[in-house]
């Protein structure tokens, strides 16, 4: 492999070998170079929903403090190598090259050796441990897991601290079908000593979540208790709100990112990034607590990709995502009329996100993409939405709900999926 091309299809070739979830695959190969994990100062963060912006947040006060912040997240939206970066720089093709070089026989042999053959999200996880221990060498690594937590590839490090951000459903033919099933997973990444910054609300999900704590001897900080927001104001440009928690308290941090979810995501932050100055003796100033929150952004999240008309794009791509959505369009646009465009993959829960999507929607425009998890027209129309027109080629989809809001003066949200989300913003 000579160039980030070829490294993509080689790892795209992967993806015929599945989710597999287990820690086998990811301890052997960790264990044959030495296991560069642990020259690593990771926080992992799981979640239902809002881990990117978590970490997004985490990052750009980290990087305003003058660090060096290496970031595993997924999907990606822009590009491929993104996935792997360090201050939102993303891998360089000659590290990528050389180390999925050094990874690819490794990668045989552990197939070889009756574990079964590692997934594609398991040799980038390892990509990127090789990378940051190896190469990048970041002050700090924060983590997102995949899929879960226990048996998330991303599981075999011992982080410095743990972010649940929220729990959900999604995921649910893997994860279980209940809240207490999901958090079980998610509380798989919970170890021994480590402190937990939670916003997990549900009685039942914190149940689980404080009786894993207390087999654990974890202290954990839950939102609303420990730490918590007040004199919150939304705007169309973002929010600002005060903070408070056992640390320290902050007046009028302003952020950036829409909808009021976010602000719960921005104080995870904060309460994450108290604990790193309070106890590893991170140096983050005032300034930049402020700077950072601020500047902070997470593509395809409520996303203004337009303005004549407005086009506004956003990931969501489960029940609960979908109602964070609505909330924002409710409280940004409430009277406007709004153009939508939706797709999904197979595998989520589709009529409990359509269906709220369709409730709200001036017309609905459904529509497909080119990826192997992608739901088809048929299974989108299946659901018995008489008054969704239907577009096999989505910037047709897209066009035409350009055009119905120009006519009306309404405008335009394109949701569903990030993947999807990735592709619609190639074309803007």
């Amino acid at each position: 492999m000579n160039t980030t091309i070829e490294v993509q299809n080689w790892l795209q070739s992967l993806l015929k070998f599945g989710v597999k979830p287990g820690l086998e695959r990811m301890e052997w190969l960790l264990e044959k170079t030495g296991h560069p994990e642990r020259r690593l100062k990771f926080v992992h963060v799981a979640g239902t929903n809002g881990k990117g912006s978590v970490i997004s947040y985490i990052r750009s006060v980290l990087e305003e403090s003058g660090y060096a912040v290496g970031t595993f997240t997924s999907p990606y939206v822009d590009s491929f190598t993104e996935r792997i970066a360090v201050n939102t720089e993303p891998i360089d093709e000659k590290s990528l090259v050389q180390i999925a070089n050094f990874v690819k026989p490794l990668v045989e042999e552990c197939a070889e050796e009756g574990l079964g053959h590692p997934t594609e999200f398991e040799v980038l996880t390892f990509i990127s441990f090789l990378y940051f221990a190896e190469v990048a060498y970041p002050d700090i690594v924060l983590v997102e897991t995949g899929l879960g937590g226990r048996l998330d590839s991303t599981n075999c490090i011992i982080p410095i601290l743990t972010v649940i951000t929220n729990i959900g459903h999604d995921h649910m033919n893997v994860l279980g079908h209940t809240i207490e099933e999901i958090t079980k997973e998610k509380a798989g990444i919970m170890k021994n000593g480590v402190r937990l910054v939670t916003a997990v609300k549900q009685p039942e999900a914190l149940e689980v979540i404080h009786q894993v704590a207390k087999e654990k001897k974890i202290n954990v900080y839950t939102y609303g208790n420990q730490f918590s927001v007040n004199q919150v104001q939304t705007t169309k440009q973002g929010a600002t709100f005060s903070y408070e928690s056992m640390f320290r308290t902050f007046k009028d941090i302003e952020i950036g990112m829409l909808g009021e979810h976010q602000i719960e995501n921005a104080a995870v932050a904060l309460m994450t990034l108290d604990f790193l100055k309070t106890y590893y003796s991170l140096l983050i100033d005032e300034e930049h607590v402020y700077s950072g929150m601020k500047k902070a952004f997470w593509p395809g999240r409520f996303e203004i990709i337009s303005k004549d008309p407005l086009v506004i794009l956003d990931g969501a791509h489960n029940e609960e995502g979908v109602a964070s959505l609505i909330q924002t369009l409710k409280s940004q646009y409430e009277n406007e009329k709004i153009y939508t465009v939706f797709t999904a993959l197979e595998d989520k829960e589709i009529e409990k996100m359509i269906k709220p999507i369709a409730a709200i929607s001036e017309e609905l425009f459904l529509t497909t993409f080119d990826f192997p998890r992608a739901a088809s027209l048929e299974t989108l129309k299946g659901f018995h939405l008489t008054d969704a027109s239907t577009y096999e080629n989505f910037q047709d989809a897209i066009k035409e709900a350009e055009k119905k809001a120009k006519e009306n003066n309404g405008i335009v949200v394109v949701a569903g999926s990030l993947y999807f989300i990735s592709e619609v913003r190639k074309i803007y």
